[in-house]
């Protein structure tokens, strides 16, 4: 009997750029990752198709989200496409020693079982290279706390690197790790065989995508405080203005 598992034959990548520059050293780099990707794949047997899904864009989208708890409609969609998705290129740049705030504000509205197991690379472009462990330091904590699968090698870029062919290694190395991982089906497995064993915060994706703005109760304090009103009394108060 065969228990070499069976590669999938159409692998879906999605790119999550959060550079908001044009041209985008972000982009830039996102895009060399996801070619490498593709090369790697077919070197394999593996035909792969990449979206991504620019954040830029959806800045205006992404804070309203934030601010009502619900996802607009763009948002949805992205996120809907990261579900869809067989693996992610993770790409932000990094300000102020960290990650963009855009990129973690989209992450922050991802439902904590969305990405489980999906194998990510994971990238981020600077002007200096004092800050190449950002990467390691602020991007794989949180996408392990996403449950994902972070290939090994991390990838950082500042402007002098573009020359070199050093970054070109680092990224076929991580492409290839990326190949691997999806080939080996060890992602699928993971998914398929432990799904009940999480502890689903949400309760799944279905039904966090499907909740409206008809679903928020605008009558309990906090709603009504956020909103200009006042707060209701406590009952016994509301008892005696009777």
């Amino acid at each position: 009997m065969n228990n070499v598992p069976t590669a999938p034959q159409q692998i879906a990548i999605t790119v999550v750029n959060a550079g908001v520059s044009d041209p985008s050293s972000t982009r830039l780099l996102s895009d060399r990752i996801a070619q490498k990707s593709i090369d790697a794949l077919r070197e394999i047997g593996i035909a792969a198709t990449v979206r991504s899904i620019d954040l830029g864009p959806l800045a205006v989208e992404i804070a309203r989200s934030i601010v009502s708890g619900i996802p607009d409609a763009k948002v949805k969609d992205a996120i809907a496409q990261l579900a869809e998705s067989d693996a992610i290129i993770a790409a932000t740049p990094v300000y102020k020693a960290g990650i963009s705030g855009l990129f973690k504000s989209f992450a922050d509205l991802i439902d904590n079982d969305l990405l489980i197991a999906k194998p990510v690379i994971l990238a981020a472009t600077g002007g200096s290279a004092r800050h190449s462990m950002v990467v390691d330091d602020h991007l794989r904590p949180l996408f392990a706390f996403l449950r994902t699968i972070p290939m090994p090698t991390s990838l950082y870029a500042v402007p002098e690197d573009w020359g070199s062919t050093d970054l070109g290694k680092r990224i076929v190395r991580a492409a290839g790790e990326l190949a691997a991982v999806l080939h080996s089906g060890a992602a699928r497995d993971i998914a398929d065989g432990n799904w009940a064993g999480y502890q689903h915060t949400f309760g799944g994706n279905a039904t966090r995508a499907e909740r409206s703005v008809e679903d928020v109760d605008f009558d309990t304090d906090l709603m009504r405080l956020a909103t200009g009103g006042t707060a209701h009394p406590p009952a016994g108060d509301r008892a005696e203005a009777r």
